[in-house]
């Protein structure tokens, strides 16, 4: 409706001076006339220039006095016109706004005398601000002195008003043309789209924001840490392993058959294929051997050691029986000292809750070099944790089957000021090294530590379920931060 208005009235007139007036001359809604201008300026069917024009309207006090009177003239006519009145009988008949502001402006105007008793000055006064008020409030224009002064006062602020003046375009007509947009089978078939008129492809338009991918906060915490690996010349292991078999996930490791780790209430075993196709036969016996019997200064365990526990199946319980798999590889090369780290999912047969789920990701780091000491794990781990902003560690004695001595890693957490727990760590056994065909002095110090509570520290996560898992809300992946590790 604006539309046709607008073109059919400019058929037969130069110019539209004023989208204001037009639209109240039209009976349209000037944000309407606004929109249609701006579409038809977009063709060029018309030529919009802006118009902006600067009004006043009253405040709601400059409301209020244009209704009531001003404070000073409401004061002047409170007080009695032969005689006088006491100040606090006065102020009982005001509003105190009102009395307030019209003591001041009363004595300034020189129309009362201000004391304990207060008199008129003169008889009879005109209501100036009242009338400037009101003929604001009628469009009529006033004086510059008189706007500043209700400027000051704050009765009335200034309003902009935008608009138009339209002339007709290059591509003026008196109808708009309809232009396609699309190409249609349709058209095609018809054979109507030689008659049609396409839409200019407009090249400087941007396209819809693509949705883009989000990382999850742990794989941001991954990179970062991996990060940190590479930075202290550590080389990243093949993880894409997840079953793994019963022999290097254990008992390569050293540890027994009978360790309550191997039980099905703690591990995943397969039921298909439920054993491995292929072991090392002659490092599979130097490993029974040592199990059985011992070797290399040990006693073993000295029990029957079965290789169909050995052969048995599972969903691997920690990354270490890659490691496990490339220091096997690494033996039987000649020897040169070797940084590896890796992250990546294990699964252990644990009950769920806020703390605990059945599989989630470990990072270990080893280090395989000659003459290797505990100072030099202790030296590793401060150079290690300092990077992801811990820098005060502590370290208590434990056991690991696999390694000896061993060490749990504490760190002072300033948030919950308290040492708490953050990994462990240890040395490589010589009955788990030897058989592998390392020379005696060779030393393997690692520690591991996972990836989901540095993180839930890290984004203030206290439930481990609302990280990983079903249940995660997929916009705390979209809006969450950079992970930003304390790194020296």
């Amino acid at each position: 409706m604006a539309e046709d208005a607008i073109l059919g009235y400019l058929a037969s007139h130069e110019e539209i001076p004023d989208s204001g007036k037009f639209a109240s001359q039209h009976g349209l809604q000037q944000n309407d006339v606004v929109n249609v201008i701006k579409s038809l300026h977009g063709f060029r069917y018309i030529d919009a220039q802006d118009i902006k024009r600067e009004s006043w309207m009253l405040t709601d006090e400059g409301k209020k006095y244009a209704a009531e009177g001003s404070p000073e003239v409401q004061l002047f006519l409170a007080v009695p016109p032969e005689g006088f009145i006491a100040k606090d009988e006065l102020q009982k008949k005001l509003d105190p706004s009102v009395f307030k502001i019209g003591c001041s402006q009363a004595g300034k105007n020189k129309w009362v005398d201000m004391g304990k008793q207060v008199s008129r000055k003169v008889q009879h006064v005109e209501d100036k601000v009242k009338d400037l008020l009101v003929r604001i409030q009628d469009g009529q224009t006033i004086d510059k002195d008189d706007i500043n002064s209700l400027k000051a006062r704050k009765l009335i602020v200034a309003q902009t008003w935008k608009g138009y003046s339209v002339r007709k375009g290059p591509n003026y007509a008196s109808k708009r043309k309809k232009v396609a947009t699309d190409l249609t089978r349709e058209n095609l078939q018809r054979g109507d789209w030689k008659e049609l008129e396409f839409k200019e492809y407009n090249f400087n338009a941007k396209g819809p924001l693509a949705d883009a991918g989000h990382l999850h906060p742990l794989l941001k915490v991954k990179q970062q840490l991996k990060n940190i690996f590479l930075q202290m010349g550590f080389e990243e292991m093949p993880t894409n392993n997840f079953v793994e078999s019963s022999f290097w996930n254990f008992d390569a490791l050293f540890q027994p058959q009978q360790h309550p780790a191997r039980d099905s209430h703690d591990t995943f075993f397969l039921e298909a294929p439920s054993t491995t196709r292929q072991l090392p036969e002659d490092y599979v016996e130097l490993v029974k051997r040592v199990h059985e019997s011992g070797g290399y200064g040990s006693r073993g365990y000295m029990y029957d050691w079965k290789r169909e526990e050995a052969n048995k199946n599972l969903l691997r319980t920690h990354t270490t029986a890659v490691s496990t798999r490339m220091l096997y590889a690494l033996a039987k090369q000649p020897f040169a000292p070797k940084r590896y780290f890796s992250i990546d999912r294990v699964f252990r047969n644990e009950s769920v809750d806020r703390t605990h789920l059945a599989e989630f990701h470990q990072i270990e780091g080893l280090v395989c070099d000659r003459g290797l000491t505990l100072g030099d794990l202790i030296g590793v781990l401060n150079d290690f944790f300092s990077r992801l902003g811990m820098s005060k560690l502590r370290f208590k004695p434990a056991y690991n089957p696999y390694t000896e001595p061993s060490m749990e890693i504490f760190s002072y957490h300033e948030g919950l000021k308290k040492w708490v727990e953050i990994g462990n760590s240890g040395m490589f056994r010589p009955e788990m090294l030897l058989p592998m065909g390392f020379p005696e002095d060779v030393r393997v110090i690692a520690w591991g530590l996972s990836l989901e509570r540095p993180t839930m520290i890290l984004y203030g996560i206290d439930n481990i379920r609302d990280l990983f898992g079903h249940k995660v809300d997929l916009s705390l992946i979209k809006r969450n931060p950079i992970c930003r590790l304390g790194i020296d």
